[in-house]
This record gives structure tokens, C-alpha cells and sequence, in this order.
């Protein structure tokens, strides 16, 4: 069995592209079981946020483009259209990106934590769909247990940057301070939250939550002492909004053109800073048309997020020594998980002939043959079964001048080679 990681994210693809590989909800489940249907696939997860779609295997056989080409059609693209902005790591190099990308080192912004929270649940869901076995699902153990060291080991954490951080940051560009600013916020997650947190450390004037379940937005929004809402109503509350970020889960934009030109038309060229984190995206591309909007997208960060990221460079390179060593103390179980099964053959099969000789010796008893010539049977018939599969190949390497696995004999049968 091998490893493999296979994926596109923000630095291999634009958001359009990711948008059509995405697999988000209640499609992981059913991806997962298709995944690990095909033959060269035994262990499968799936991990899709906004910058990455990445598929964790563990193969039975060389499988990388038979995964490739089931993504591409699990979404109807042609393999040509991804196949260039795919990333794939094997065996110690996946453990090491999987890693990396729990630890925040692969992130838009080093060290973000709402990805370790999304692997969890990414491994959560393969869980469930039963689709994790003991390579992949101890590998994601021992991901969530690295992840943990780099954030207390490291300072990787310490500094408040965020993709949400980052749009925040933005929007302070264009506004100067929200002390008189509205804020619609569209979603209940955590790049939400942490969104509205930052916007009441800025003093804020109001703030509304809009999501799918009413409900889940008036529990955010009381936190920030701010107005929840369903996304039903939100065209009542645009017009109202000089910032307006979303980061929903929704399959279908939920900002049209049309809804935000007419709330456009009462605002008297007051300008509106719009944030789409979402992918596939929340806010149709096309409301970057309409005069005295700023669109932007995750992708449109970038810059800022690149001026927060100095303080965490130190910290990123203690993480990337702690993962070094984690990645092989892991390859180092892998390949003892092979040797426990190599043993327990061996022993099996040692068994096997154990008990076929001890049923001789009890045989030659029942016939009334002596205790000792039974006892000498037993031992010298046991003895040379055990030892002659070994002889042969030892005497076989000798004749072919294989003095590695000579070598090897005598480490593996703790045999003084200057001993009689």
C-alpha cells in the first residue's frame, strides 16, 4: 500500500477553477464511497475549503491518474482542463504536505487555524462514511497531535492574521474606521466570527448576521451585539451596508446583480466594499460592474495578507524542523506496520508446522514408541523444518555472490559470524 495526496488550491488554480472541483456538505459523504470504489483505492478523505480540494488515498496499486480522472469526472470537467493545475504528493511527501497544511504552512496566510478545524472534520466525515482504515485514519491522528505541537511549541499562532483579518484590514483601507459603518456579514461559520470580531475591535457602529437558519445568525450576532437574519432577508438590508462579506456554503450565489443595483440607487454614491470568501462563490462576479462597488475575492487578498505574514516566518520555520522529524517517527510506524505483517505470517506459518509435527510425535505415542525417540523426532523434525526455507536461500545467495542478503542473515538470526 502507498500514500498519496492529490489536490489544487490557491496557488496552483483561480477561484473559478477551484469552484468546480469543490466538494462541500453533503456531496463529501457520497464522494468518498465513489472514491474508494475504484479498485487501486483503500482508504480515501476528502478536505475542500475555499483556497484547496485535496484527496487523501491510500492505494492498493499505482492509482494516481485513475484518481485524477475520477475527480474530473465526479464533476464533469474534462481530466486536460485540471490535469495542469494539479498538485500530487506520494508516500513521505504527502504525510509531509498533510502536515503542512494542518500546521497552517500551506495556507494563503501562515498559520491560520480554521484549517486544522476543517481537517478534523474532513477526517470526521471519512470516518463516518467508512472510508478511513488504520494507515490513513492513524495518519490523521498523528496530523491533529503534530498540528497541536506547532501551535504550543511555535509562535505561529500569535499574530491576529487571518483571511477574515485580512478583509477587515482591507475594508479599514477604503473606510478609514467603521466607527459610523454598517456590516453585512453572510454565514454562521467560523471565518464569520472571526470576521465580526475583528470588525468590534475596529468600533464598529452596527453589525447584521445573515444566515441560512435564522436562528444560528441571532446566536453570532448577540455575541457582537449585533442583528441576526435569514438570507431571505437580505435584499431589505443591503442598501444599508457600506461592508458587505459572505462565507456560505451555498452551491448558488446569493447576491445577484440586479438585487444590489436597485439597493445601489438609494445609497447616493456612497460606496460599498464587498468581500466574497466563498467558494464557490456567494457574490456574482458581475456586481464588480456596477459603479461605487469594491468587489473583491479570497484571491484579491493576497497583498494584504503577504504585509502580516513577517512576524510568523521565524515561527513557520520551527514548524517546518518539528514536522521533519514527525514525518519520519510516522513512515517509521508505516513501515513497521509492514513488518508486523511479514512476522505474523512467519510465525503462522511457523505454527502450521509446529503443529503438524507435534500431531506425529502424539501419533507415534498412541502407537506405544518411546518417550525419548519421540522427544528426538520432535526436535530434530521441528529444527530442520524451521530452518530449512532459510538454509536454501542463504546457500543460494552465497552461490550468486549476493553478500547483502548474506549480511543481512546474520543481523537477522543474531548469527557471530566468527562463531563454530
Amino acid at each position: 500500500m502507498s500514500l498519496i495526496a492529490l489536490g489544487i488550491n490557491h496557488r496552483t488554480a483561480p477561484v473559478e477553477l477551484r469552484e468546480q472541483v469543490a466538494i462541500t456538505g453533503d456531496r463529501v459523504s457520497d464522494a468518498l464511497r465513489g472514491l474508494t470504489a475504484l479498485p487501486s483505492v483503500n482508504e480515501a478523505a476528502i478536505l475542500s475549503t475555499c483556497n484547496r480540494t485535496e484527496l487523501y488515498c491510500n492505494l492498493l496499486e499505482p492509482g494516481l491518474e485513475a484518481i485524477t480522472e475520477w475527480l474530473a469526472g465526479y464533476h464533469g470537467i474534462d481530466p486536460a482542463l485540471i490535469r495542469p493545475h494539479l498538485y500530487s504528493y506520494p508516500g513521505a511527501k504527502a504525510v509531509r504536505h498533510l502536515l503542512r497544511v494542518a500546521g497552517g504552512l500551506d495556507s494563503m496566510i501562515i498559520g491560520e487555524p480554521q484549517i486544522l478545524g476543517q481537517m478534523k472534520d474532513a477526517y470526521q466525515t471519512a470516518s463516518a462514511a467508512g472510508t478511513l482504515d488504520s494507515a490513513l485514519g492513524r495518519l490523521f491522528q498523528h496530523t491533529f497531535s503534530v498540528a497541536k505541537q506547532i501551535r504550543t511549541d511555535t509562535a505561529i499562532g500569535e499574530s491576529p492574521v487571518s483571511v477574515a483579518f485580512a478583509a477587515v484590514s482591507l475594508a479599514k483601507q477604503i473606510f478609514g474606521d467603521f466607527t459610523s459603518q454598517t456590516a453585512l456579514l453572510i454565514g454562521a461559520g467560523e471565518t464569520i466570527e472571526l470576521t465580526a470580531r475583528h470588525l468590534r475591535d475596529q468600533q464598529l457602529a452596527r453589525l447584521v448576521i445573515a444566515n441560512r437558519t435564522p436562528e444560528n445568525a441571532h446566536r453570532l450576532a448577540t455575541h457582537f451585539d449585533g442583528y441576526g437574519i435569514g438570507l431571505d432577508e437580505i435584499h431589505a438590508h443591503i442598501a444599508e451596508a457600506d461592508i458587505i462579506i459572505s462565507a456560505t456554503g451555498s452551491p448558488h450565489a446569493i447576491l445577484n446583480k440586479a438585487m444590489v443595483k436597485k439597493a445601489l440607487d438609494s445609497r447616493k454614491h456612497r460606496p460599498v466594499f464587498m468581500v466574497d470568501i466563498a467558494v464557490p462563490r456567494d457574490i456574482d462576479a458581475n456586481i464588480a460592474d456596477l459603479e461605487d462597488v469594491y468587489l473583491y475575492t479570497v484571491d484579491d487578498l493576497q497583498d494584504v495578507i503577504k504585509e502580516n505574514l513577517k512576524s510568523r516566518q521565524q515561527a513557520a520555520q520551527q514548524a517546518e524542523e518539528i514536522i521533519d522529524v514527525q514525518v519520519d517517527r510516522f513512515m517509521n510506524w508505516l513501515r513497521a506496520q509492514d513488518a508486523v505483517s511479514t512476522i505474523r505470517n512467519y510465525r503462522q506459518h511457523a505454527e502450521q508446522q509446529r503443529n503438524e509435527v507435534v500431531r506425529k510425535a502424539q501419533q507415534m505415542l498412541a502407537n506405544g514408541k518411546e518417550p525419548q525417540r519421540v522427544l528426538e523426532f520432535l526436535a530434530n523434525t521441528l529444527t530442520n523444518k524451521l530452518i530449512h526455507a532459510p538454509s536454501v536461500r542463504i546457500r543460494e545467495a552465497a552461490e550468486h555472490g549476493d553478500n547483502e542478503l548474506l549480511d543481512a542473515a546474520l543481523v537477522l538470526f543474531n548469527i557471530d559470524e566468527d562463531s563454530p
